[in-house]
């Protein structure tokens, strides 16, 4: 498994079209998308305009499907949301290790 954490910092003013976009890629992804078996968003406690998004893909051609879906573009087009360049981590899973446990969405 791929995983992914990415740290985004948005525009205050633009909140509610970053969460309409970052809603319809984290939802479009789970649902759609069979290789990406987990796209969380979470927010920052201690700063409100930080976000971070936790992806799993099963392998790197999920990554590239995912990529290619229609509500990528959505979170694409909202980039102007961002105050700051996105910060990514890129992991491999080691526990659990067993595969079922990713897969059961």
């Amino acid at each position: 498994m791929i995983a992914k954490w990415v740290r985004v910092k948005i525009k205050p003013e633009m909140r509610q079209r970053f969460l309409d976009a970052i809603e319809v890629d984290a939802l479009g992804s789970e649902q759609d998308e069979p290789g990406c078996v987990r796209f969380n968003v979470l927010q920052d406690v201690t700063d409100e305009n930080v976000y971070y998004f936790y992806e799993v893909y099963v392998d790197e051609a999920a990554v590239d499907a995912h990529r290619a879906a229609p509500h990528y573009a959505v979170w694409q087009d909202a980039a102007d949301t961002l105050a700051e360049p996105t910060e990514r981590i890129e992991c491999r899973s080691v526990f659990p290790a067993d595969p079922k446990y990713w897969m059961g969405k």
